[in-house]
């Protein structure tokens, strides 16, 4: 049976955290976890941009397995204060390094140069990486339903809440819908790319926004460009958005951020 790409990804990052663990142990990580300063509040402020318009979770991207390289002139401080400045709710960084080009370090260079609250985009496993999130200074974490089993996500989430953070819980199905919606975190991103193939359709964002509790913030993830793709999902339900490819591509960061949020749809117009 061929590999996915989100197979081998998930093969490389457990070697990884036993590397990890090898050179640092949980104990050591935890502590500094604890001593990482107060938690900023990611769904709290994504909850309240999306009453008054749109929350926008703003991604700093350098690559990615499908598209390669994205951005070249990538400084995430820089690009960090663009988003914030162009009216981002939250920051997205990916921390993932063989895939995405990322490092730990970009996320923590990212919080430093703004006041957004911050999650921590790479594939988790273990609560090892919650941990290490929060050390870094990561507000919320994403845990990938495709990737983990239910006991993992219960496991992922605990953590997160002992450390004060928030969960984004990532969908791409019905199945993985009702299995995210057993947990607690009010966060549900619909992926709207294929980690399987990484194809893209928004279509995935109107079939699952039907069956997400009401009590759920929708997040809908990928393939989002401009404005009439928000007023579109908007309809759907979905009033907080995952973007970072479309807004990376651009010049200027700031101006394409403030241009995307500039109009959003009224909740009174859906």
């Amino acid at each position: 049976m061929t590999q996915t790409i989100l197979d081998k990804i998930k093969s490389y990052k457990l070697d990884e955290i036993a590397a990890d663990k090898a050179e640092r142990s949980f104990e050591e990580v935890t502590a500094e976890a604890k001593a990482a300063g107060p938690v900023r509040p990611f769904a709290e402020s994504l909850h309240k941009a999306s009453r008054e318009g749109y929350g926008l979770i703003a991604e700093i991207k350098k690559a990615s397995p499908s598209k390669g390289l994205i951005r070249e002139d990538f400084q995430p401080a820089e690009l960090a204060a663009a988003y914030a400045a162009g009216g981002a709710t939250c920051l997205s960084v990916l921390t993932d390094t063989p895939s995405f080009q990322g490092a730990k370090h970009y996320l923590t260079e990212a919080r430093a140069a703004c006041d957004l609250p911050v999650l921590r985009k790479d594939f988790l496993y273990d609560p090892y990486q919650v941990a290490e999130a929060r050390a870094l200074g990561a507000d919320c974490i994403l845990i990938i339903m495709a990737s983990v089993s239910d006991a993992q996500a219960a496991e992922l989430e605990a953590a997160a809440t002992d450390f004060g953070m928030d969960a984004l819980i990532e969908v791409h199905s019905a199945e993985e819908l009702e299995r995210a919606s057993q947990l607690d975190s009010r966060l549900i991103g619909i992926n709207n790319r294929n980690l399987n193939t990484f194809e893209t359709s928004l279509d995935v964002t109107r079939k699952l926004s039907k069956r997400v509790p009401p009590d759920r913030i929708i997040v809908c993830e990928s393939g989002l460009h401009t404005p009439d793709d928000l007023a579109a999902m908007a309809m759907f339900g979905a009033r907080a958005f995952l973007i970072g490819e479309s807004l990376m591509r651009q010049d200027d960061v700031e101006q394409a951020t403030r241009h995307l949020l500039a109009n959003p749809l009224t909740a009174g117009g859906m």
